[in-house]
């Protein structure tokens, strides 16, 4: 008698320990991709239409949000943003500082001022964590960037699942010349980080290393032309677009959203884009699932 109810006692510690350790995450959140570099108003202003109607818990971008470059005239170009920030004030918007957005100490005062954001900093979302981290001006994590990161992911090792976010995609030119044991991708293994988002790039990539996803989301209004850009046309990641995200426990699904009118306004799971592009008929995704009706 005592050792069933030992046996089961046991049992519910068992089942509790493990609901309390599975990550209790159940959301939804867009990515956007550059609005600027060339800014196409029209694109922007559809990609958050299309999220809008979706109803995210909250909304993430990966940089260059105005033009810039000129202290004289960046409040202004901030200021004109606004009309845009209150439409959508009922979902938190997270900023990633961009080239475009941060240029010199007076760009940066302006931009955590008008997004609210310091230039690097952490937040969590139920069981997720999220950091995201300043490139701007060094185009790469310098010493300190990558100090706060590692303080950071220390003090929430227990988070799942974890992302890593900032603006210039310099893990890429990295992998490109065979170049995988960074300090970036030590410290994403070590902490158990899934995933690394960037933009700048205007195209869509995705790498995975050791289980980590590496993925550059491509522009959301961005000028599609210019010296960033190689190749052409929808195969080699040059379309408009922007990425959904779902939690669900300690797993992350995104599938990415070609904007209609733009575009053909394509859709497909992220996965089923490697190295080498594709992975599905790129006239009709749908077509590689071979729907029988």
């Amino acid at each position: 008698m005592w050792l069933v109810h030992g046996l089961l006692l046991a049992g519910f510690v068992t089942l509790g320990l493990r609901a309390v350790d599975e990550p209790r995450n159940n959301f939804r959140f867009a990515v956007i991709g550059d609005r600027t570099g060339g800014a196409q108003p029209q694109i922007y202003g559809r990609v958050w239409r299309e999220v809008d109607l979706l109803h995210p818990d909250f909304v993430l971008n990966v940089g260059d949000t105005i033009q810039g470059g000129d202290d004289a005239t960046a409040a202004d170009e901030w200021r004109e943003m606004r009309p845009l920030w209150a439409r959508y004030k009922h979902y938190p918007l997270y900023f990633t500082p961009g080239n475009h957005d941060v240029w010199s100490d007076a760009s940066r005062r302006l931009y955590e001022q008008e997004s609210g954001r310091p230039s690097h900093y952490s937040f969590d979302y139920q069981d997720a964590h999220f950091t995201v981290l300043d490139t701007a001006r060094s185009r790469q994590l310098t010493p300190d960037e990558m100090a706060f990161l590692e303080a950071d992911l220390e003090a929430n090792k227990e988070k799942s699942p974890k992302l890593i976010v900032f603006h210039h995609p310099f893990w890429l030119s990295l992998m490109e010349n065979e170049t995988e044991d960074f300090e970036l991708h030590r410290l994403a293994k070590k902490y158990n980080v899934g995933h690394i988002l960037s933009g700048h790039g205007h195209r869509f990539v995705r790498r995975v290393r050791d289980g980590i996803v590496y993925m550059e989301v491509g522009s959301s209004g961005g000028q599609m032309t210019g010296g960033l850009i190689r190749g052409e046309g929808f195969a080699d990641g040059r379309f408009y677009h922007w990425v959904w995200a779902h939690v669900k426990g300690g797993k992350i699904t995104f599938t990415v959203k070609e904007i209609d009118g733009m575009g053909e306004g394509r859709m497909f799971r992220a996965e089923d884009w490697t190295e080498q592009g594709p992975q599905f008929d790129v006239s009709d995704p749908a077509l590689s699932e071979k729907p029988t009706t």
